[in-house]
């Protein structure tokens, strides 16, 4: 139940961590994955039923990477998952973040608050996705050993995309979207005992160029633009939910670091944290309430 994935809308994986141990033997990786795989329908499944609130704070940053003085852009959302397995066995299922603006740096959301240029979608591809079985064909995973990940013994997989896709970019206004589907790597760590996913790190194979039309150039200004970086780290905890008693995992966090040389905002740190999940037995959906 988080935000940002591949095709890279930009987003950001802190490769260190809990490293691996390349000595580990290599377990069986098609059993392995399909175990992840059944464990990720079933929490989808579940995840359904669960409402969050999800605190954004959009951090602009110098050169060295240190907060940059400024304003700090926070908004918080009701956030949920939507989930439909396909008809089709064999077809990809899609599943969903839907998002709900409630604040926007501490107040009620204005006409025009929403969304910013670097503000989450309103609706936007679910992380583990990914590793649904019909999804899995895209990416090739490799073993790369064990750890002890959020105090739990975990399995570690590296993946990367197995088909570069043709890289869409889009402007309006002063916003730019740049989509990089297929140039995404990252590394998985998976409780060895519930194969439950913990974390969930990801970046970009290799920095992209391209190229301003002139009607968005500024005058003198650069002709083209450099994405660097776009770097994602998802860690998951616990959560207990009571009358049933039943426990997730479910996000906490995602640090998201993008850096887009030549931008108006070429380095920014997005944190999203997660609070206040509410299980609802029936089933839940976010409603806008009609006196607003």
């Amino acid at each position: 139940m988080s935000g940002a994935r591949p095709g890279i809308l930009v987003a950001a994986a802190l490769m260190a961590g809990a490293a691996a141990a390349p000595k580990d033997p290599s377990p069986d990786l098609p059993a392995l994955l399909e175990r992840i795989g059944a464990r990720v329908e079933q929490y989808y499944a579940r995840a359904q039923r669960i409402v969050c609130l999800e605190t954004v704070r959009l951090q602009p940053l110098a050169h060295d990477f240190s907060a940059e003085g400024g304003h700090v852009r926070q908004l918080v959302y009701e956030l949920r998952v939507s989930w439909d397995p396909p008809a089709d066995a064999h077809a990809a299922p899609e599943a969903k973040v839907l998002r709900e603006l409630v604040k926007v740096d501490g107040r009620a959301p204005r006409p025009g608050d929403e969304p910013g240029c670097l503000d989450p979608k309103p609706v936007s591809t679910e992380p583990l996705e990914m590793l649904l079985p019909p999804r899995q064909r895209d990416y090739a995973f490799t073993w790369a050993g064990t750890g002890h990940t959020e105090h739990r013994e975990s399995l570690v997989l590296d993946y990367k995309a197995t088909m570069v896709g043709d890289a869409s970019v889009s402007f309006k206004g002063e916003c730019i979207s740049v989509e990089l589907p297929g140039r995404n790597r990252g590394r998985v760590w998976v409780d060895a005992a519930s194969g439950d996913v913990l974390r969930l790190d990801e970046g970009l194979t290799g920095m992209y160029e391209f190229r301003i039309p002139k009607e968005h150039a500024l005058p003198g200004g650069p002709t083209s633009m450099i994405v660097e970086r776009a770097d994602s780290s998802i860690r998951y905890q616990p959560v207990v939910f009571h009358d049933p008693e039943e426990t997730l995992m479910l996000p906490s966090s995602i640090q998201t670091l993008t850096v887009i040389r030549n931008s108006g905002s070429p380095r920014i740190r997005m944190t999203q944290t997660f609070s206040n999940y509410k299980r609802f037995m029936t089933g839940a959906r976010i409603v806008k309430d009609p006196g607003k």
